[in-house]
């Protein structure tokens, strides 16, 4: 039989071209959902950008055809639209509120399923689904980009313990190099190996043509003024200042010193080394309620309530290295902010740009939808390092997951080439009370 997916309108703002991922089926999607739609195409964001998306496929389908009586895509499905005929069929139980677009979409549903059509509600919000199942309506969350081929506890850490006998390890430290260990690894990724006694242990990286396993300096080191004070630590920083790396995720619960370290090693690499002419950083500011554009002053005074955790981190590293013998004169927050090598800037105005020979921070980008993630990559511009950081387990766009987030969906798309590193960092070390409260509550 073929089926009916109804669409809601947080699927079409999520993803546009979700409007052809049904393969042979029917997507059927409200008129209300277009009035909608109409509301966010003026956003100068990705979810304006998806509503323009979505209205523009739609205008070219209805060329080919009447989208009342329904059109076929190129996948071989066809795509309508459903005009509510408020048929008894489709009425509501009473003390449900029948002009709310919510209620409408449901009405359409019922109507549909009324017709013995195999009907299916698609729509990111769990109550919506919640409530389509009290009224015997099937409701799936839109999976495009789920991260589905492992559960999340299994997912990819960009590091994995490997058993080694004591005179394989011996001959390792010797000789800096061995073959890869069985196993599906990929380029960048960590290898721990132990011995079955546990008297020693090592820590190799795979060569980024995957040939051999490299030895890798476990000794920490100062970077601007702070020690990694755990071996993934120290393995982040090891993917930070790798000028081959183009892109580094680094994700862990709060606490683990993900923020700290990229900024360390930024400040390093561009006020140091010279590697890069600035840096640039930013963090997600929709998922939190409010637009950049409610708030007061320019962009910068705009920003300063979101990018808090970064001052305050910057605060704690200038602090720190205002004392030391290099560049003493730019130890502080006052020059950071005043020079010309820090930017801070809105993921709302990224689009378009290209950013070239940069040291680029996009925080808390757990809050970001997949086609964000892409589009903030697909800026980077020639000699770029792009860094990724987050918390999957605190996400607070109400329309994702630990599966479903860009940073998620980029750090299962982008594994295997040989310009990316990744490593879930496990320990926190802000405080003890801080590790209780991300451990136990």
């Amino acid at each position: 039989m073929n089926k009916v997916y109804v669409l809601d309108t947080n699927v079409l703002l999520h993803d546009a071209s979700s409007i052809e991922r049904f393969g042979q089926h029917t997507v059927a999607i409200p008129l209300v959902v277009l009035d909608e739609i109409d509301k966010f195409k003026g956003r100068q964001d990705a979810v304006g950008g998806n509503a323009r998306e979505a209205t523009r496929i739609l205008d070219g389908l209805r060329g080919q055809g009447s989208l009342l009586d329904g059109v076929e895509t190129p996948g071989g499905g066809t795509v309508k639209v459903v005009v509510d005929g408020l048929s008894a069929a489709s009425d509501l139980p009473e003390g449900l509120d029948k002009s709310r677009v919510d209620n409408q979409i449901l009405r359409v549903c019922l109507g549909l399923k009324g017709s013995t059509l195999d009907v299916t509600l698609i729509t990111k919000d769990i109550n919506m689904r919640l409530r389509a199942d009290a009224l015997g309506i099937r409701a799936e969350n839109y999976l495009e980009h789920k991260a589905y081929h492992v559960p999340h506890d299994e997912a990819y850490a960009g590091i994995v313990d490997v058993t080694v006998s004591e005179g394989d390890l011996q001959t390792f430290y010797k000789e800096h190099a061995r073959g890869l260990p069985a196993g599906e690894l990929v380029p960048n990724q960590f290898v721990h190996l132990l011995t079955a006694s546990g008297k020693g242990s090592a820590i190799g990286q795979v060569s980024a043509g995957r040939e051999q396993l490299l030895l890798v300096n476990t000794e920490s080191t100062h970077v601007w003024g702070i020690r990694p004070r755990n071996l993934r630590q120290t393995l982040a920083l090891q993917l930070l200042l790798d000028p081959a790396i183009a892109l580094v995720t680094l994700t862990g619960r709060a606490g683990t010193g993900k923020t700290l370290l990229t900024l360390a090693a930024g400040l390093d690499l561009v006020l140091e080394d010279r590697r890069y002419k600035k840096m640039l950083v930013s963090r997600p500011i929709t998922a939190f309620g409010k637009e950049i554009g409610y708030l007061p002053g320019g962009k910068d005074e705009k920003m300063t309530p979101w990018m808090a955790a970064i001052y305050d981190n910057l605060e704690l590293l200038m602090s720190g290295k205002s004392g030391s013998g290099s560049k003493k004169g730019n130890g502080n927050m006052a020059f950071i902010q005043k020079s010309d090598i820090f930017e801070v800037e809105a993921l709302t105005y990224i689009r378009g740009r290209s950013i070239p020979n940069q040291y680029m921070i996009v925080d808390e980008a757990q809050n970001l939808t997949p086609h964000e993630v892409k589009t903030i990559i697909s800026r980077v511009g020639e000699g770029t390092k792009l860094v990724l950081t987050g918390d999957v387990s605190q996400i607070d766009n109400p329309f994702l997951d630990e599966l479903t987030n860009g940073l998620t969906y980029a750090i299962e798309r982008l594994k295997g080439s040989s310009m990316v590193g990744h490593l879930t960092l496990d320990k926190g070390e802000r405080s003890p009370l801080a590790e209780l409260a991300a451990s136990r509550l």
